[in-house]
């Protein structure tokens, strides 16, 4: 993984990273306690039920070959009604962070959210800001650097490796900022995240949603490392988003969210063998899905995933049955 993120050809095999993977109950029949289940117990049940979680996460990733984890605790919340999912309550998100890393080691790269640069925002008052009020706006993406790059501290400090700023800043249509407000709001804000970032010693990776394409050369320039999702369900073509950003940014993601839920493993499969064929000689991939790995996704069409990584995703020899950190 850190061959990829410094934009070269690993030694084994094109590393698998998942920006959010919501599976780990169906992938090892155990049960990871998280959100609003975690909340209510006790101080010592929530102790051990993270040291469960940490070796439920890791053994998953060993199985699944993966490069890298993203640690649970962060936004991610199912929808009204529902249990928070992904979440953890205060400070247990970096307790679970500690667990975590003692029990990977060195094999596993482990990644968190950390934040830093502002998001779309649909809403009334955001909207009217970004017109009639822009220092309010200015305020925003101040505070949202300041804290993304001391959550990228924290998580140096617990042993972290890389750190993202999920910032979704365009939708299925398109950029959801103009240009003036993109140079304005974002990409001054990413770039002074990104070198905070790698002068701490991380990899620096941004997730957004949607149709980036127009923005691709200008996320290039900012010094991050990599860039997750190019967003299959919002038409992005990952050739051209290669073509795009050449060896400047680390792709992640590609194979579509859509298709892991809905289609068959056969069509899975021959969708990771096209994408890996394609990217594989560029050194600056990592495999995963499109987007968050939703709990909902059959396994089977994910070991297809996996089984067309094993086929066409290494660089030497057969098999590679290990992590590629």
């Amino acid at each position: 993984m850190k061959a990829a993120l410094e934009r070269r050809i690993p030694a084994g095999a094109v590393p698998i990273w998942e920006l959010e993977f919501h599976a780990w109950d169906a992938a090892s029949g155990r049960h990871v306690v998280l959100g609003e289940e975690m909340e209510r117990l006790t101080s010592s049940e929530q102790e051990k039920a993270m040291q469960t979680n940490a070796e439920i996460i890791v053994s998953v990733c060993h199985e699944l070959h993966f490069a890298a984890v993203t640690a649970p605790g962060g936004y991610w919340y199912a929808g009204p009604g529902e249990l928070a999912y992904n979440v953890l309550p205060g400070d247990l998100r970096f307790r679970q962070f500690e667990l975590l890393k003692a029990m990977a080691g060195d094999d596993l790269m482990l990644i968190r959210g950390s934040g830093g640069v502002i998001a779309a925002d649909y809403g009334e008052t955001f909207c009217e800001a970004l017109f009639f009020e822009p220092e309010k706006v200015d305020q925003m993406a101040e505070e949202a650097l300041a804290a993304g790059l001391e959550n990228a501290r924290r998580y140096r400090d617990l042993g972290a490796d890389a750190v993202f700023t999920a910032s979704d800043i365009a939708d299925n249509s398109g950029p959801f900022f103009n240009p003036e407000q993109m140079q304005r709001f974002v990409l001054p804000y990413a770039l002074k995240w990104a070198a905070g970032v790698r002068a701490l010693g991380l990899y620096a990776i941004m997730h957004s949603d949607g149709q980036l394409t127009p923005l691709l050369d200008a996320l290039a320039e900012t010094g991050m490392d990599a860039l997750q999702a190019i967003d299959a369900t919002a038409g992005m073509d990952f050739s051209l988003a290669r073509q795009i950003v050449g060896s400047r940014l680390c792709l992640c993601g590609n194979v579509d969210c859509g298709l892991l839920l809905l289609g068959t493993p056969d069509q899975v499969y021959e969708a990771t063998v096209s994408l890996l064929k394609a990217q594989k000689p560029f050194g600056a991939f990592a495999l995963g899905a499109s987007n968050a790995v939703q709990k909902e996704v059959p396994m089977e069409n994910y070991r297809a995933m996996i089984a067309a990584w094993k086929d066409e995703g290494q660089y030497s020899g057969e098999g590679n049955e290990t992590t590629n950190q």
